[in-house]
């Protein structure tokens, strides 16, 4: 059993993630272990200064896809002086989202990715999403 007491809940996975990426992951919290700081430590001391903006990189994303090679997991990519990407999967036997990793990618890894349909650009997809929820205007009402 996960002790939910020594996670921080590092964000939302919003039901928008999902139709993005055409998964079906358990929307809500989103949680970080703090054993993702020595992974980070260990494996991409480059990205610790990162770490204290995982929560900005969740709810403001630039990118965001999925694995082929990991189901039941998505790939969120935020830009500031580096591509930082976070590596988001579903605990199967506690079902739970955590952060499994964050680290930086290339401008041409991130290419890549787009170019093959493995990451998408969330600002015209939230705002195509947006779009597709408006209702059609009526003239017939008057305010």
């Amino acid at each position: 059993m996960v002790d939910f007491n020594k996670m921080i809940k590092a964000g939302e996975y919003l039901p928008e993630f999902n139709l993005v990426t055409q998964s079906n992951l358990p929307c809500g919290p989103i949680y970080q272990s703090k054993g993702l700081r020595v992974h980070i430590e260990k494996r991409h001391p480059d990205c610790l200064a990162y770490l204290p903006h995982i929560s900005e990189m969740l709810e403001f994303p630039d990118y965001i896809g999925k694995n082929p090679k990991e189901p039941n997991s998505i790939e969120i990519v935020k830009h500031y002086d580096a591509n930082i990407m976070v590596a988001i999967k579903l605990d199967l036997k506690n079902d739970y989202l955590f952060i499994a990793s964050l680290y930086a990618i290339s401008d041409g890894k991130l290419k890549k990715h787009l170019d093959s349909g493995r990451l998408k650009r969330v600002n015209s997809l939230f705002s195509d999403l947006d779009a597709s929820f408006k209702k059609p205007y009526n003239e017939s009402i008057k305010e």
